[in-house]
């Protein structure tokens, strides 16, 4: 008989065949690709459901009342990785378009299945979810900011504001409120505690469904640009190598433990690729299929870099204290 322990302890197996599964789909039949792309937000709205089932709600003011790991968050990722950005953008400089598709991926921290990669990660899930709000304001406030800073005004005032919004209220708010009223009805009655008892054996099935239609979906267009793909691949697999030392520094300088820190390593390397990509739809034509490719090949690169935290965080670059 199947057990749940059993699927999560195979589940990077699983990742790895859905990532090599939706390449193989999407370049091979991009008609599946492009019918799959409609449910991608779909899934991932589904797969935060399954997660914040698990997460005891009750504990969420513990989280927001912990400064520290809010202070070493904002530090992270609204100044020590825009510098890092800034630095990598200066040493592998790209033509304005491509340079604001990696603006626009990297100076955004993400606010959706990172809670998953978290928890994946044997990190603070529960401080994850608690900074989604403080997040999503705050990257909406700075992301002009920095477009001007790189780019200068006329790059920031193209970017619309009102993607970010949707993608908050369907991915977060939606999904939160219906684990919030499964978790009341599993309190009151033997079917809604048996119900919630179900949604454990969710998130492993539509994370691997959510990296197969990311993939299966974008690959093409990766493909096709490809020429612009080499020249950005240094910048995002050396900021993916870069964030987790500076998270790591950060939370040695906060003094906060092992799954506090392990949070912040997941927050600061993983992206809002998924949400800025409709930003990227919003631009002028011809910029418009450039700066897609450029977010979907930090999709694809950041997809590939969570399944080697998963690994090395909680074992390597942040163990648990003995």
């Amino acid at each position: 008989m199947l057990r749940l322990e059993s699927v999560e302890k195979n589940q990077i197996g699983v990742y790895a065949a859905a990532l090599i599964l939706g390449a193989g789909t999407g370049l091979l039949s991009p008609a599946i690709g492009m019918f799959v792309e409609h449910t991608i937000s779909l899934m991932i709205a589904i797969l935060l459901f399954s997660m914040f089932c698990q997460i005891p709600f009750l504990k969420l003011r513990e989280a927001l009342s912990n400064g520290r790991f809010m202070g070493a968050l904002l530090l992270v990722n609204f100044v020590l990785t825009p510098v890092l950005v800034y630095i990598l953008t200066l040493v592998f400089p790209q033509p304005a378009p491509v340079l604001l598709g990696v603006c626009l991926v990297l100076l955004t921290p993400c606010i959706d299945y990172v809670i998953v990669f978290t928890q994946l990660g044997k990190g603070n899930e529960r401080l994850i979810l608690a900074s989604t709000p403080i997040l999503f304001v705050v990257q909406m406030m700075m992301l002009p900011f920095y477009l001007w800073l790189f780019l200068g005004s006329e790059a920031a005032e193209m970017v619309k504001v009102g993607p970010f919004v949707e993608a908050f209220i369907f991915l977060i708010i939606v999904p939160l409120l219906l684990a919030l009223t499964a978790q009341f009805w599993a309190k009151k009655s033997a079917k809604g505690s048996k119900s919630l008892e179900l949604t454990a054996w969710l998130p492993v099935p539509f994370m691997a469904l959510v990296l197969f239609v990311v993939i299966a979906s974008q690959i093409g267009r990766v493909y096709e640009d490809i020429s612009v793909i080499i020249a950005v691949i240094p910048i995002y697999v050396l900021f993916h190598i870069m964030t987790p030392i500076v998270s790591r520094a950060a939370s040695a300088f906060f003094r906060i433990g092992p799954r506090d820190g392990r949070a912040l390593i997941f927050s600061a390397g993983t992206r809002n690729s998924l949400v800025v990509l409709p930003l990227a739809l919003t631009l002028p034509e011809e910029m418009a299929t450039t700066v897609a490719a450029v977010i979907v090949t930090q999709t694809v690169i950041e997809l590939i870099a969570e399944l080697v935290y998963i690994r090395i965080v909680p074992n390597l670059i942040y163990r648990d204290r003995k």
